[in-house]
């Protein structure tokens, strides 16, 4: 059984579900969670008080939180692979000799001589104006997703300020000095020395974060990181198998937040967002799954409370698709034997990631299940219909129906009674009988109230 609402801290909810933002980044798991670890602990050096540190904390959690709303045109720019794109990224710096190199490095992979000529022909003629772009699309969209979440203009402002740079060099509005927000110092301080800790160590860290004092980073902050990183259990934290619950206690304990069922509709809201704009095909896909679901769950007789549990379920149930690359999901062809294998193990990465929150291990089960088939020939486990309950049916059949109503890379959605004849079809095999039947009988409804209403 899921954990008691009253009982639901916000930074636990928050910070499980930011294994999802590693993942559309290309980061290692956990890399929201040492930076948090590694930025609060320079809040607190350099002095904050509690209710600063509490901004500062859900800043360094969410800091990636608009990541995935530029995925899809990482790829049509640079023709690759986004995570492998934003992986790399994080460890260049500003030099014109490193940007040459990652460019060359990173534009075209496995595209022919002259599509990869073109790209890196555009890329030059644009030149910081594609990296404003790109950063300005992320942190904008980060700051209006934290903000239907009900966290502080001050941590939107945080977000917004994530890639600016101390010496004004930044993106996206080349702000100097004072005048970045002091979370997004600190946040993107935090980014840095996780990065380079994870690939080569602790001096490393160190020395990279020096070697852009003055440049990228605030000086003063950069000696509050090198005094906290001067005790060796500040770095061993960070291997630790219990970091989640290190973080969690470093969150003001007088000003931890609980989460009611109100609070935990909009955080999933916010999330359904994330995920969605990972693809221009998936816009609104998570909300639609969800309207369809309630629609079927209602005409089954489903109790209020099980529907609304049903929607944050349907809401989160593409969630593992923030760990697949653009280049599968919206590719406009046949995908190969290794991109459908990327593709069938997003159920079991949503299943994973929702799996670390408690009150979510119910919805774990949607997440992991709901493209499995009642006759054995889903993915990602192959389970026949004694193993898929009446809850993922609903999902499944949402999804398929939301599925052939809308734009695909590989085709045009087609009108509603073209998907109810597919998905007859596949009574039996791919779909509940039941769940069609409510979807039909909810699509009638519909109908109705919209003859009437013209």
């Amino acid at each position: 059984m899921a954990k008691p609402l009253a009982r639901i801290e916000l930074s636990e909810l928050v910070g499980a579900l930011t294994f999802a933002l590693d993942l559309t980044e290309g980061q290692p798991a956990g890399h929201s969670l040492r930076c948090c670890w590694i930025g609060m602990h320079i809040g607190r050096q350099i002095g904050l008080i509690p209710t600063q540190l509490s901004d500062l904390y859900y800043t360094l959690l969410l800091k990636d939180i608009g990541c995935s709303s530029n995925a899809a045109r990482i790829c049509k720019l640079f023709l690759t692979d986004d995570l492998s794109f934003k992986h790399d990224i994080k460890s260049v710096d500003d030099s014109l000799p490193q940007l040459l190199r990652f460019v060359l490095a990173h534009t075209g992979n496995g595209s022919s001589l002259t599509e990869r000529l073109r790209a890196m022909v555009n890329t030059a003629m644009t030149g910081g104006g594609i990296a404003r772009e790109l950063i300005e699309t992320r942190c904008q969209r980060g700051a209006e997703v934290v903000r239907q979440m009900r966290f502080s203009e001050d941590v939107a402002r945080g977000i917004l300020d994530l890639d600016e740079h101390w010496n004004g060099k930044g993106h996206p509005e080349g702000l100097a000095g004072e005048g970045i927000s002091l979370y997004a110092r600190i946040a993107l301080l935090s980014q840095v020395a996780d990065v380079f800790r994870t690939q080569q160590g602790p001096e490393a860290a160190l020395a990279e974060v020096r070697r852009r004092a003055g440049n990228w980073f605030d000086p003063a902050l950069v000696t509050a990181f090198e005094q906290v990183g001067s005790d060796p259990r500040f770095w061993s934290a960070l291997n630790a198998g219990d970091l989640d619950r290190a973080v969690i206690a470093l969150e003001p304990q007088a000003l931890v937040r609980r989460v009611d069922e109100d609070y935990l509709d909009a955080i999933a809201q916010g999330f359904a967002q994330v995920v969605d704009a990972k693809s221009p095909f998936t816009s609104g896909h998570s909300d639609r799954v969800a309207l369809f679901a309630d629609m079927i769950a209602e005409q089954l007789g489903f109790t209020d409370q099980r529907r609304r549990w049903l929607k944050s379920a349907a809401l989160l149930h593409d969630i593992g698709k923030l760990g697949v690359s653009n280049t599968v999901l919206d590719k406009p062809g046949k995908l190969d034997e290794s991109e459908w294998a990327a593709i069938k193990q997003h159920p079991a990465l949503g299943e994973t990631i929702l799996s670390r929150v408690a009150v979510f291990r119910d919805l774990a089960t949607i997440a992991g299940a709901h493209h499995e088939r009642l006759d054995g020939k889903g993915y990602p486990r192959g389970r026949d219909a004694s193993g898929i309950d009446l809850e993922t049916r609903i999902v499944t059949t949402a999804d398929i129906f939301d599925a052939l109503t809308a734009d695909r890379p590989y085709r045009a959605r087609m009108p509603v009674s073209e998907a109810m004849r597919i998905m007859r079809e596949g009574l039996g095999t791919s779909i509940d009988a039941d769940c069609f039947a409510a979807l039909q009988r909810g699509m009638a409804q519909v109908e109705e109230v919209a003859k009437q209403a013209a």
